[in-house]
């Protein structure tokens, strides 16, 4: 029970990586609220939590819009006392060059991935200030260290969280809160899914993106997960400002 009495905020919990974490902080001890933009996702996830016997409950947020993350941690710390974890996971992606991708696009693409870890840290940190200390995860990426074909906005976006990771752990290092990112590699998703569905050729796709990873595999979202749990846990008491890269070797080669 790494994670026992904590109270934890998990943004994009309704699917994929967010949904396994926030099973996995429950399970830990971790009383969880589900956030995600889709409200049944969250209520699920949230339900699939509870009745495995952990405390959970839904919120629904836009993490692009200040007034909702703001909140949506007033409404954690009126409903507890306090906020112990605050895991940013909320993001997507799309394809595009610089050339070919809107203006429009970049800005909802920045909104989601970049604003939403700042507003989230803004209103997160002054209460763990108050209460002595806490842990915030943010989502990166492998492509926060590496460039990638297609993918100029997201490449952006996360070298950008991983930069403010490390800015933000500087500054509030002596108020005792421990600011990190993950960072994962390819992972089986529901937005990769969509990827392949659209495919003429979904079992190529997937082989090149296996390939490119060293254990030639995609990942599991359980796997980052797990990742996440290490950096809100006091097993990683003595990290601040890193990066956790789970890539199955991408980056390594």
């Amino acid at each position: 029970m790494r994670l026992a009495g904590r109270i934890a905020i998990i943004t994009g919990a309704g699917s994929g990586i967010g949904h396994e974490a926030a099973k996995l902080f429950a399970s830990e001890g971790a009383v969880v609220m589900v956030a995600d933009r889709n409200l049944s996702a969250a209520e699920s996830v949230a339900a699939e939590i509870v009745a495995q016997g952990g405390k959970a409950a839904a919120h629904k947020v836009d993490v692009s819009k200040e007034a909702e993350v703001e909140a949506m941690i007033g409404k954690a710390v009126a409903a507890h006392g306090r906020l112990d974890i605050l895991v940013n996971n909320a993001g997507f992606g799309f394809a595009g060059t610089v050339v070919n991708t809107s203006e429009a696009d970049w800005d909802a693409l920045m909104a989601v991935n970049v604003k939403g870890v700042f507003f989230g840290c803004k209103y997160a940190i002054p209460v763990m200030e108050r209460q002595g200390g806490g842990a915030i995860v943010n989502t990166a990426s492998a492509v926060a260290n590496i460039g990638i074909t297609d993918r100029a906005a997201y490449v952006a976006s996360k070298g950008a969280v991983a930069a403010l990771t490390r800015a933000m752990a500087i500054d509030h290092v002596a108020a005792k809160i421990r600011i990190n990112c993950v960072a994962p590699g390819t992972i089986e998703s529901p937005y990769f899914a969509e990827i392949f569905a659209r495919s003429p050729d979904a079992a190529g796709l997937r082989r090149g993106l296996e390939q490119r990873q060293a254990m030639e595999r995609l990942g599991q979202p359980i796997e980052i997960a797990r990742a996440m749990l290490f950096l809100a846990s006091d097993e990683s008491s003595f990290c601040t400002g890193t990066t956790l890269t789970a890539d199955g070797g991408w980056t390594a080669r």
